[in-house]
Order: structure tokens, then sequence, then C-alpha cells
């Protein structure tokens, strides 16, 4: 009996491990799940699961919905300002860099899944909408939120 319990323990580890294994080669391999850039004015909407986050997304949305970041002065000023922030975050790549738009991927720290991050300024409205998805995986432990806020807090201009 201990015998066959044994096996069972080492199997299901086995199947914990080849998990483990399988998600960090998607990580590694998949691409994002949707086209990045702005159509329309417009990012790509979330997925239904909740590892997204969008201030594009229908604000009555709680799982979806984020404020969107706000700015003033010039487009020029705040881009770079923005750039600047992502840029001195952790294991992050941008991926794309226009006067109006920036694609960034962030990887985790242990597994490296990759998360697309997207940042679209509408300076009419003095807002950058972001759009921050995981691309494998259904939850994301609050990451892309949290993510978002972070840069939110490190973009706007200290008061003294």
């Amino acid at each position: 009996m201990a015998t066959l319990v044994k096996y069972i323990v080492l199997g299901a580890g086995g199947l914990v491990l080849l998990g483990i294994v399988l998600l960090w080669v998607m990580a590694r391999t998949t691409g994002p799940r949707h086209e990045p850039g702005v159509r329309n004015g417009q990012l790509a909407p979330c997925p239904p699961t909740p590892n997204c986050v969008s201030s594009q997304a229908d604000p009555t949305d709680r799982e979806h919905f984020i404020a969107p970041i706000r700015y003033e002065g010039d487009l020029q000023t705040a881009h770079d300002r923005l750039l600047r922030v992502i840029q001195a975050m952790p294991r992050v790549t941008i991926i794309e860099n226009r006067p109006d738009y920036i694609y960034a991927e962030f990887r985790t720290k242990w597994m490296r899944f990759v998360d697309d991050v997207e940042f679209y300024f509408d300076d009419e409205a003095k807002v950058i909408h972001v759009r921050s998805a995981s691309r494998v995986g259904y939850g994301d432990m609050g990451v892309n939120r949290a993510r978002v806020e972070a840069i939110r807090e490190a973009f706007m201009p200290s008061v003294p």
C-alpha cells in the first residue's frame, strides 16, 4: 500500500512539473493574443478572461476597466515622461514607439511569462489609454492592474 501511495505522489508531482514546463514553453513561444495597435482610436478589447485591463473597456466592467492616465501640457512631453517611466521598470522591452503610441512587453520574474502593454495618447482629451494583458493563462493575480497603477503613480508629477 505504501508503494502505491509513493507512485501516486511521484506521478502527481511529475504531472505538476510537466504542467509548469509546458506553461514556461508557451510563455516563451507565443505571440500576443490580439493584433497590437490602434484602430480608429481604439486599442483591442480585453478578452473575457480576467487577466486584462483596459481604459477603453466599459466603465461598468469592474474586472477589466481601469481609468486612463491623465496628463497636462503637450503630447511630446507626456510621451517622453511615460517612456522614461516604462524603461525604468524591470524586464521590459519596447516593441513599438510612435509619437501617439507605445507598445511594450513585460516579462515576469521567474517564469518569464509575457504581458503585452499598450499606451495610446489621446491628445485632444489629454489622456493616455492603456491596455495590459497576459498572453497565456486565465488569471493574473492582479498583476496587470497593479502594473498600470504603478506606472500611473510614477508618471504623475510629484506634488511638493
